[in-house]
């Protein structure tokens, strides 16, 4: 084979390669939204690499590793909400290489709290993700929380049927 033929193939496999990746990176981002919200807490864990670590930040923290980030979902957050619904917009990825990878996206998240006040929350991720042994993971979230207000008077009800 040709060196120009070669790095036609060469370049042709990186692309690919950048293709499937950013179909992995955009399942992972949607893994955690509705693995969180339908409490599967298998699929939610999948996301993150064991020693991932997770920016909170105010009021909630910063969590380390599987131990941590399972401490922040059933000792914090689930006690906190009856139920969220997140939806995540305008993902931005670059590459690091071909392991390393950053995403940026925004969030907006509904929800109830457990004494059922709706409150709207915004948030902008900042994700870190590595891909170890073949699979792309998260290895940190930073979160940046914009506004996080009740809705008075809002309820979260199913339509009648």
């Amino acid at each position: 084979m040709s060196r120009e033929l070669q790095d036609q193939v060469d370049s042709l496999v990186q692309r690919i390669d950048e293709l499937e990746s950013r179909s992995a990176l955009r399942d992972l981002v949607t893994d955690y939204c509705q693995g969180f919200d339908n409490h599967n807490w298998d699929q939610f864990i999948a996301i993150w690499h064991e020693d991932a670590v997770w920016e909170i930040g105010p009021p909630f923290g910063t969590f380390y590793g599987h131990e941590g980030i399972h401490k922040a979902v059933f000792e914090i957050l689930y006690p906190a909400w009856r139920e969220t619904h997140h939806l995540t917009s305008n993902l931005r990825l670059t590459f690091d290489g071909s392991d390393k990878a950053r995403g940026v996206c925004d969030v907006d998240c509904m929800g109830a709290t457990t004494d059922d006040v709706v409150q709207m929350i915004s948030a902008t991720y900042t994700d870190e993700f590595e891909r170890r042994d073949g699979c792309w993971k998260i290895a940190r979230r930073h979160v940046v929380i914009h506004y996080f207000n009740p809705i008075p008077g809002a309820e979260m009800v199913a339509p009648a049927g």
